[in-house]
């Protein structure tokens, strides 16, 4: 009996939460089902150097995405952090309506503050993160991240308490989804 010799092509993923399409290489479309796609959203963002990861989900003959995590990418955060300024980062995990993720947020202070400062922003920074994701689910999350919506919010109202240079979450990652069914659909 002779052996088929089959052979590796490209299959067009959607990445509906950026509007754009890109290629996997396999044997056949049900290879990529929970593969990892990296993509740079540098040129999208205006030099804000962020990395998207997505797993990849097949319904029916279609290929599409779903966003399980966004990181700022070291290189940038050494442009932003400066001499005489402080940093504040923390990291914990919130609960949104379909899944765990895990935040690490980072804001930058215009000049030296004290500890005490840092101390509040960090603990108010917390609290308004998990009462906003609590409300929403993980797409949505994902989108408002990547709009720069939620980050303006948050700088508005740690203003009030110290001015910032820079507020941004530099990791979200989803930890587990809550059902099942939402990863595999």
């Amino acid at each position: 009996m002779a052996k088929i010799n089959k052979r590796k092509k490209f299959f067009n993923v959607d990445i509906p939460i950026i509007n754009r399409q890109t290629q996997l290489y396999a044997f056949d479309i049900k290879e990529l089902e929970g593969r990892d796609i990296k993509y740079d959203l540098t040129r999208l963002l205006n030099r804000k150097n962020v990395l998207l990861r997505l797993k990849t989900v097949i319904k029916g003959d279609d290929a599409t995405s779903i966003p399980v995590g966004i990181e700022i990418m070291s290189s940038f955060l050494r442009k932003v952090v400066r001499k005489g300024t402080d940093y504040i980062e923390d990291s914990f995990s919130a609960e949104s309506k379909d899944s765990i993720l895990r935040i690490k947020p980072l804001l930058v202070t215009r000049a030296k503050v004290s500890k005490q400062i840092r101390k509040i922003l960090r603990e108010k920074a917390k609290e308004e993160l998990i009462k906003y994701v609590k409300s929403k689910n993980s797409e949505e999350i994902f989108e408002e991240i990547l709009k720069n919506r939620f980050q303006k919010e948050l700088s508005l109202k740690l203003k009030k308490i110290y001015p910032l240079s820079f507020c941004d979450i530099r990791i979200i990652k989803v930890e587990k989804f809550l059902n099942e069914e939402k990863k595999s659909k």
